[in-house]
């Protein structure tokens, strides 16, 4: 990349999962003086791979040089990546890529028995890029509580594209006016496990055609959202809906706060501030946007200001938008260099 020639002693990561969140994440490094990637393992075969990452119906065409020789990804400033098949944790002998922590980006292997393969086989630390299926090291939502993370940490999950948001506004509003309980609704783009047409899954809803749709989806932020916010635990709950759009999601946040005289205008007042606050994370807005004008928008919370509400009550309604791939990819980028931290103190590394 022109201009943007790597570090000496760069940030190694390896790659598991080459989709939607692992070819996003590819590009944001390319963007970086000091991420490399020397090896992603994926199941596909490496030259659609390469193709599926130049050419991308949602994001456009890459914007820089990268060559495919002899099953590698050649960048125009010299970084090269090793494609490899890859089909499960333990696979990819990562000690040889001489790694600082690996992204498991496939979704799929979220288990500690998962995690525990990857460490086996070399990785340093793991990164997943979904919830765990169990309780992990850390789950980490940057913006909230990146501070706590410790170089002790091997197992760690980012999160998820809406748990990122949902964290982040719940946060802010219970500061401002304090949360007494809340109920969620993301508004979700189909995802590349949704069929195009009616098939049989192992889901009856997710069995239904994602292009032709609205389908309701259970969420694990719910499960989840009290290992990062612990005085929600019993308070919160929600619900996804997917819908058919390829990208660009919101999520609807319903809460019942302490006083009943609270305002809109100083709800809204809070968000700015918060958004001021994390100007890389948070934007607020006046503008009256819809699902498109958040593609590629590197945020994980975009407030839509105009959507506030209140009731006479206690009740209150805020709706933040995010790009699922894109902004989810970014944070990842922040993750690696906080744990970055570590690889010369005695962290994994």
């Amino acid at each position: 990349m022109s201009g943007n020639s790597p570090k000496s002693n760069p940030i190694r990561v390896g790659l598991m999962g080459f989709g939607r969140i692992g070819r996003n994440l590819y590009r944001l490094a390319t963007q970086t003086k000091d991420i490399e990637i020397p090896v992603i393992s994926d199941v596909g075969q490496p030259d659609i791979l390469h193709y599926l990452l130049q050419k991308d119906t949602i994001h456009g065409a890459f914007k820089h040089d990268v060559n495919f020789e002899d099953n590698n990804l050649i960048l125009e400033d010299g970084r090269s990546t090793a494609m490899i098949m890859g089909v499960a944790p333990g696979d990819v002998p990562w000690n040889d890529y001489k790694v600082h922590l690996i992204i498991d980006a496939t979704g799929k292997y979220l288990t500690k028995a998962h995690m525990a393969a990857h460490l086996a086989a070399g990785a340093p630390r793991v990164i997943v890029t979904n919830l765990p299926d169990e309780s992990i090291d850390r789950i980490v939502v940057i913006g909230l509580n990146e501070g706590s993370i410790s170089a002790k940490d091997r197992m760690i999950s980012a999160g998820s594209s809406t748990t990122n948001p949902v964290a982040l506004m719940l946060k802010i509003l219970d500061d401002a006016f304090g949360v007494e309980q809340a109920m969620m609704t993301t508004v979700h783009a189909y995802t590349a496990d949704q069929p195009l047409a009616d098939t049989a899954g192992k889901n009856f809803r997710r069995s239904r055609s994602a292009a032709e749709n609205i389908i309701p989806n259970e969420t694990p932020t719910a499960k989840w959202l009290h290992a990062i916010l612990p005085q929600f635990k019993g308070k919160f709950d929600g619900i996804a809906l997917n819908v058919p759009v390829p990208d660009g999601s919101c999520v609807d946040l319903t809460c019942r706060i302490q006083d009943a005289e609270t305002t809109v205008e100083a709800i809204n007042d809070a968000l700015r501030t918060a958004a001021l606050k994390m100007p890389n994370i948070i934007e607020a807005t006046d503008d009256p946007i819809v699902s498109s004008d958040v593609i590629h928008n590197r945020h994980s919370l975009v407030i839509d200001l105009k959507a506030t509400m209140k009731t006479k009550g206690k009740l209150i309604k805020t709706l933040g938008w995010y790009d699922n791939g894109w902004g989810h990819a970014a944070r990842l980028i922040d993750l690696i260099h906080a744990y970055a931290q570590f690889n010369d103190k005695g962290g994994a590394a």
